[in-house]
């Protein structure tokens, strides 16, 4: 679990970082094939294939494509249709998508009920965080925020239950993750991308930087690690407790205003789903 709260915090500092210094200033594909890219890198001088199935591998790249490439993919997309508020609202219903996968899709059944009401709690108390005025027409922005949302939590619950061994082999590995998801990002920013809008300064290039080695590189090998070390109603609960926390560090660091009742009453809440989702044991995968 410390692995994800260790995650979160890092990736509440990159979104603030984003925010203010490469919003509306980087092209946003650009600025994720930059940090693929860079993580690939990172793991490339780590690779050690040798013993593991190429199925396994090609599964890897597979998640990669789908838990990056997917999800920024029509993350990106909904905001021709969408507000910042708007997305940031509709993106809370992650925590549903990661034990929906884990039941429905990957053939489990009969999950403890305490997951599903810990991911609802979640769901609830990011939406008291988050909610505000929506438009008229929202709902082509709001299937595409699904699909993303769709795409990150079905990466993850893969992710959890693909056979790689101890976390030494899955770091030696787990550059065909970012292979998958380099390949995505790169054929959409050759067809979305603004090329007049690159990084050109030296604040730009530093955060991406750290966005890939850090962020991204590390980021994402410690998420996913810590997503096998936890049960599926804990790891779905936690995709939404970078909501609070990234309020938190733009608050304390940037000096944003925020609704500091609302922040504490429905970060009190997803506290509750973390605590909740721990008190049952995790069952057994059970084939339909």
């Amino acid at each position: 679990m410390w692995l994800l709260w260790l995650v979160t915090i890092g990736w509440a500092f990159s979104f603030s970082l984003i925010g203010e210094f490469l919003s509306g200033q980087v092209d946003n594909f650009i600025s994720v094939l930059i940090r693929t890219g860079l993580a690939l890198l990172v793991f490339l001088p780590l690779l050690r294939p040798a013993g593991v199935p190429a199925k396994t591998l090609g599964a890897l790249a597979g998640i990669g494509a789908i838990q990056i490439g997917l999800t920024y993919l029509f993350l990106f997309h909904a905001f021709d249709y969408l507000s910042v508020p708007e997305i940031l609202l509709f993106t809370i219903f992650t925590p549903l998508y990661v034990t929906l996968v884990d039941e429905c899709i990957l053939g489990r059944r009969r999950l403890p009920w305490l997951w599903w009401a810990a991911a609802g709690l979640a769901v609830g108390g990011a939406a008291i965080i988050r909610y505000g005025e929506v438009s008229s027409n929202p709902w082509t922005g709001f299937f595409l925020i699904q699909c993303a949302n769709l795409s990150f939590a079905a990466g993850q619950v893969f992710y959890k239950r693909l056979k790689l061994g101890t976390a030494t082999s899955q770091a030696r590995a787990f550059a065909f993750f970012f292979l998958g998801a380099t390949a995505i990002s790169a054929a959409a920013a050759l067809a979305f991308a603004d090329w007049t809008r690159i990084p050109v300064n030296t604040v730009q290039w530093s955060i991406l930087l750290w966005l890939g080695i850090g962020a991204s590189g590390l980021g994402y090998l410690g998420w996913n690690l810590g997503a096998r070390m936890v049960n599926t109603g804990q790891l779905a609960v936690m995709n939404n407790m970078l909501i609070p926390t990234g309020i938190l560090v733009n608050v304390l660091i940037w000096s944003r205003d925020a609704d500091l009742l609302r922040l504490a009453f429905g970060g009190a809440i997803i506290l509750v789903s973390v605590w909740l989702a721990g008190r049952s044991q995790e069952l057994r995968p059970k084939p339909t």
